[in-house]
């Protein structure tokens, strides 16, 4: 956080953080956490609606003509049953780009319209594992990681309500660590949620009026493909987009940073360069950034960002979009790492560059 400013996030929006992480919003299956989030939202917008697929969009100033978003995705990457074997164990595919290597002897929920059923991600002991001739050890696969419910033939796991389809989350939850970082599964991306949340609350609680209408836009289905995002583009029809998400941090081992750059937790949030990434917005939220003693970070793309921000781009016939990321450890593991003062800062940026954005600001390249 800029030094010049107290700590922006209240105790009422830490119960709030805390109580959306720990709740599971599976992509496909957004809905309670979207229940959650809009729950909290409300007192700080006029009016909201949710699409079809669970894509929720609060709105400050309905009426106005020029419309600018700012979103973030609300879906965590899960497992769905495939298959249950006939001495009661459950094999999975993925729902999202979920990681087999971390999956053997983690804690898992099923979800059932039953409730919620407890069961683990098996693996042989060290003591018995089938090595191979070469004498190396079995990798975690998806086709071969099971989940153990306790069953012990098929029919014991259809009673408890689990069938085919039924999705799978990991259980662990919300932790603050030392040196003020936060750590959780799915801070990719509700943490993205959460902060666009509280750039409405900063508006309301700061009265500060805006000279468009500001679409708050929590979408689902990014982990694959950006698909919530593609649909409420349409619906919209923004005239500029800002798309906060996680980012790298590439400062831990096992990442080259002569590819991935160099983001570190603690420098800010990150700005992104790339060919979606519109290049008059982008200046703007670097000089903004800059005017206001932002700490912040620049990380380039070759091709597409990866993020809501290419649906938002390349809709109805082209989106000036840009992308401001949070540094995140360890993405798609349970225990994603993130730094509470990038978390402040990005709120700071994001309501400071709709400070600068007027209906008359031009993002014509010619």
């Amino acid at each position: 956080m800029s030094k010049k400013q107290k700590s922006i996030l209240s105790k009422e929006a830490l119960t709030f953080l805390r109580k959306y992480l720990n709740n599971p919003s599976p992509t496909g299956f957004e809905k309670e956490g979207q229940k959650l989030w809009l729950e909290y939202l409300q007192p700080f917008i006029d009016e909201y609606y949710v699409d079809a697929y669970g894509s929720a969009v609060g709105i400050i100033n309905p009426k106005a003509p020029f419309k600018v978003v700012i979103e973030a995705h609300a879906d965590e990457i899960s497992w769905f049953v495939n298959y249950v074997s006939p001495e009661g164990l459950i094999y999975v595919i993925r729902n999202g780009g979920s990681d087999q290597q971390i999956a053997p002897s983690k804690r898992v929920n099923i979800h059932t319209e039953n409730g919620t059923v407890k069961a683990v991600f098996g693996w042989p002991a060290i003591h018995t594992r089938l090595r191979s001739t070469e004498g190396k050890d079995p990798q975690p696969k998806v086709e071969n990681i099971f989940l153990d419910c306790g069953a012990r033939n098929r029919k014991e796991v259809e009673d408890l309500g689990i069938h085919v389809g039924c999705v799978v989350t990991f259980e662990d939850g919300f932790e603050e660590l030392n040196y003020d970082y936060y750590i959780c599964r799915a801070f990719d991306n509700r943490i993205g949620g959460f902060m666009i949340a509280e750039v409405a609350r900063m508006l309301k609680e700061k009265k500060q009026q805006l000279p468009f209408g500001l679409y708050i836009v929590n979408a689902v289905q990014e982990e694959v493909g950006l698909r919530g995002a593609e649909m409420i583009a349409k619906r919209i029809k923004p005239d500029v987009a800002i798309i906060t998400d996680v980012t790298h941090d590439t400062t831990t081992p096992m990442i080259n940073k002569n590819i991935e750059g160099e983001i570190r937790c603690g420098n800010g949030p990150s700005i992104t360069y790339g060919p979606a990434v519109h290049n008059i917005l982008r200046d703007l939220i670097i000089k903004t950034a800059k005017k206001n003693d932002i700490p912040h970070q620049l990380h380039a793309v070759s091709r597409s960002t990866g993020t809501d921000t290419d649906a938002f781009a390349y809709s109805n016939d082209g989106t000036p979009s840009a992308l401001i990321s949070i540094p995140l450890r360890y993405m798609h593991t349970t225990v994603e790492m993130i730094k509470k003062d990038d978390v402040e800062n990005t709120i700071h940026l994001i309501y400071q560059t709709l400070l600068n954005i007027t209906p008359k600001t031009n993002f014509k390249y010619l």
